[in-house]
C-alpha cells in the first residue's frame, strides 16, 4: 500500500470536480450507511493483519494452560483479540500424535509450543521451517530435539527440566527423610518413555550411594498399573518412586488409589500428582516454565530465530507433601520436611 504524502500541497487539496458533470446532493442517511459498512470492514482488516497464530500440543487441559494464556497476555497478545491459539490435546495417546500434529502444521501458525519428550519429536520430525518452542523435555540433547543448550540450532528451542546433578539423589533423600527405616523402594518406569532409559541409571546409582535397594516396575498402559502394584505389594517394597512421564499424569488419581490400596508412601515427579492424593513430590516447577516461555515466544514472532535462543533450564523446583495422605498412612512428616515445603495440602 502506498501512504500519501500528506504534507505536500496536492495532498491537502480535494481533485478538481468536471464543470460538466453536474453535482448531486448525498443525503446523510446514505453517507452514514456507508460510514458504517467501511469502518467495522476496515477495523477488521486492520486487526486481521496483526493477529498472530500459535499451535499448542499438549496432554490435556489443565491449570498450565491458564498461566501459558495470562503469561502471553502480560506481553501483548490475547487470545481473541490479536492471538488465535489452535489447541490440540493428545491425552496420552501418542499414537494420535502423528494426525495432530499434521492439523497443527496445516494451519500455518508462527510458532508451535509442545510438551513432552515424544510430542516434541513428532513435531521436530514434520517441520524444519515453522519455529517450534518445546517445555517439559529432561534431556533435549540426550534425545536429539537439540544441538546444544546454549546452541540448539534450527528452528527449535525451550525450556526443559534438565535437573541439576544429584537430583535423583535429592528425591531419594526426601522420602527417605518423610518415612524413616525405608529400605526398599519400587520404582514405576515406563518403557516407552525414552527419558526414563535415560535417567534410570542415575536413580539406580544414587539409590546405591544411600543403600538402598530398588525394584523396577514398568508400565507403559494404563491397564499395566495395577499389575506392577501388585508386583510391589509382592516384593514387600516400603515406598514407590514413580517417575514423571504422561501415563503418569494423566493417570495421577488412579496411581494415588493404587498407592493408597497397596499402603505405598509414593514420591512423584510433579505436584499435580500430589493434588490428586499422592504422598510428596519435588521437581521442576511446570507452571514457571509454561510462563517464561511466553518470553521466547514474543521474542520469535518479533523476528528472533529459535537457534539464537538457548535452551533454558529450571529456575524453580518445588517440594509439595499432602498430609492427608500421610495421616491416611500413619506417617508423621517431620517438622524440619514441613518447614521446606512449598505446598502443603492439609
Amino acid at each position: 500500500m502506498i501512504i500519501p504524502d500528506l504534507n505536500s500541497p496536492s495532498a491537502r487539496l480535494p481533485p478538481a470536480i468536471p464543470t460538466e458533470v453536474p453535482m448531486r446532493p448525498i443525503g446523510f442517511a446514505v453517507v452514514l450507511a456507508i460510514s458504517l459498512l467501511v469502518g467495522p470492514i476496515a477495523a477488521e482488516a486492520q486487526q486481521a493483519g496483526n493477529v498472530r497464530r500459535i499451535g499448542l500440543l499438549d496432554t490435556q487441559d489443565g491449570p498450565n494452560t491458564d498461566v501459558f494464556r495470562q503469561s502471553l497476555r502480560e506481553v501483548g497478545y490475547e487470545e481473541g483479540g490479536n492471538l488465535v491459539i489452535d489447541y490440540r490435546w493428545h491425552e496420552g495417546k501418542y499414537e494420535r500424535l502423528s494426525a495432530l500434529t499434521a492439523e497443527l502444521i496445516s494451519l500455518k501458525p508462527d510458532v508451535i509450543v509442545v510438551t513432552g519428550p515424544r510430542a516434541t519429536a513428532a513435531i521436530k520430525a514434520a517441520t524444519t521451517t515453522i519455529p517450534v518452542v518445546f517445555l517439559v523435555v529432561a534431556d533435549p540433547v540426550g534425545l536429539g530435539l537439540v544441538s546444544s543448550l546454549a546452541r540448539p540450532g534450527g528452528n527449535i528451542t525451550g525450556f526443559s527440566t534438565v535437573v541439576p546433578e544429584g537430583f535423583p539423589e535429592k528425591q531419594l533423600e526426601l522420602l527417605k527423610e518423610a518415612v524413616p527405616g525405608v529400605a526398599r523402594v519400587a520404582v514405576l518406569v515406563n518403557p516407552a518413555n525414552p527419558m526414563h532409559r535415560l535417567s534410570l541409571p542415575r536413580t539406580v546409582a544414587a539409590a546405591e550411594k544411600l543403600k538402598v535397594k530398588l525394584q523396577i516396575l514398568e508400565a507403559s498402559t494404563p491397564d499395566e498399573l495395577e499389575s506392577a502394584f501388585d508386583a510391589a505389594t509382592r516384593a514387600r517394597a516400603n515406598a514407590i518412586h514413580v517417575f514423571g512421564d504422561t501415563l503418569t499424569v494423566t493417570h495421577r488419581v488412579r496411581i494415588a488409589e493404587l498407592a493408597a490400596r497397596a499402603r505405598l508412601p509414593a514420591m512423584y515427579l510433579f505436584k499435580d500428582n500430589v493434588a490428586a492424593g499422592g504422598l510428596m513430590s519435588y521437581g521442576a516447577s511446570t507452571a514457571d516454565l509454561f510462563q517464561r516461555s511466553a518470553g521466547y515466544i514474543d521474542k520469535i514472532l518479533k523476528g528472533v530465530r529459535p537457534a539464537e535462543l538457548p535452551v533454558q533450564q529450571p529456575a524453580k523446583f518445588e517440594l509439595a507433601i499432602n498430609m492427608r495422605t500421610a495421616k491416611a498412612l500413619g506417617l508423621t512428616i517431620p517438622q524440619s520436611l514441613l518447614g521446606r515445603a512449598d505446598q502443603v495440602i492439609e
